[in-house]
């Protein structure tokens, strides 16, 4: 997702998070995998290149699913993407192929599914927050040119779990029940170009929320958002969102304005900071205002007459 961070991952490491969002896409919503029964795995493994060097690969979050016996069932791992990338499928088979050979070497122990024997299946989830459609390669396969026809049969293909967040259904987002269901609500508005109504509903991890929601819009403002005291809810958050916006709104002007909302990744405080320095430190008059921004003059006459009362920025 952009700059590899922990951060960015922290919300999907908690477990009633992770296992929400595996019962939600996997099991049609029912809580099949319980948080209690997931455990924390090294996510990093290392390959040697042909020069000889180590290089070393890291997945975005990767835990292990063990039922109440502590037999162990499978291994799941969650891959962020903001942009499309045409490679997924070689990135996630050399992921998944380090977890098996994992398995080979005992890295984790002598791996094998309770008492029959087996290996344990890996599974990942490419959760992609774009909101432009795939239209990448989502199968080994899709990334090939011409196959002769007589090697296909030779050929195995390996597909992706991928999962479009700003294009699910509104009953697929409702399947969701932990603080993930607010961040692929939001999405969901944004891909389908639809107004977006603020959820109420309390989220519990609100650091760790904030810092993806940051990361999958490439949005600093998001971790400024958070207000202290009260209960936090996009509610608060795109209020707190709006004033940072209203101060670099301010205090960059015409240089770093932003015009739109949620359809280019901006919320309406940017572009009201850029009305409020049009007026105060560019002299143009409310009629010039309305016509540079593109909104009715009623809206700038009332982002005038009524400014966010900020001691700290200078008009």
């Amino acid at each position: 997702m952009g700059k590899k961070d922990s951060t960015e991952k922290q919300l999907e490491d908690y477990n009633d998070v992770f296992s929400d969002i595996v019962n939600a896409l996997l099991f049609d919503g029912k809580e099949v995998v319980k948080p209690d029964e997931l455990f924390n795995i090294k996510d990093r493994s290392q390959f040697k290149a042909d020069d000889g060097t180590l290089h070393e690969q890291e997945r975005d979050v990767f835990k292990l699913w063990k039922d109440k016996a502590g037999f162990r069932i499978a291994f799941f791992g969650f891959e962020n993407q903001t942009k499309p990338d045409r490679d997924m499928p070689l990135r996630v088979i050399s992921y998944d192929g380090a977890s098996y050979k994992s398995q080979l070497l005992g890295n984790e122990g002598d791996v094998y599914s309770g008492d029959t024997g087996k290996r344990i299946p890996v599974i990942t989830i490419v959760l992609y927050f774009g909101t432009s459609r795939w239209n990448n390669p989502v199968s080994l396969y899709d990334c090939f040119g011409t196959v002769p026809e007589e090697l296909k049969r030779y050929v195995n293909d390996y597909r992706i779990n991928l999962f479009e967040v700003s294009f699910m259904k509104d009953e697929e987002i409702g399947k969701f029940k932990s603080d993930f269901s607010i961040i692929a609500d939001f999405f969901s508005c944004a891909g389908k170009n639809r107004e977006y109504v603020p959820s109420a509903k309390a989220i519990k991890h609100t650091d760790a929320f904030l810092k993806l929601m940051a990361a999958a819009t490439g949005d600093d403002n998001y971790v400024l958002a958070r207000k202290d005291g009260g209960e936090t809810n996009m509610c608060s958050i795109l209020q707190g969102y709006r004033e940072e916006g209203l101060k670099e709104g301010k205090l960059e002007g015409l240089k770093e304005g932003k015009l739109e909302g949620l359809k280019e990744g901006k919320l309406e405080g940017l572009k009201e900071g850029r009305i409020v320095t049009l007026y105060h430190d560019c002299n143009k008059s409310p009629e010039e205002i309305a016509d540079i921004v593109k909104c009715p003059l009623e809206y700038v006459m009332r982002v005038i007459k009524n400014p966010l009362e900020d001691d700290d920025v200078t008009l």
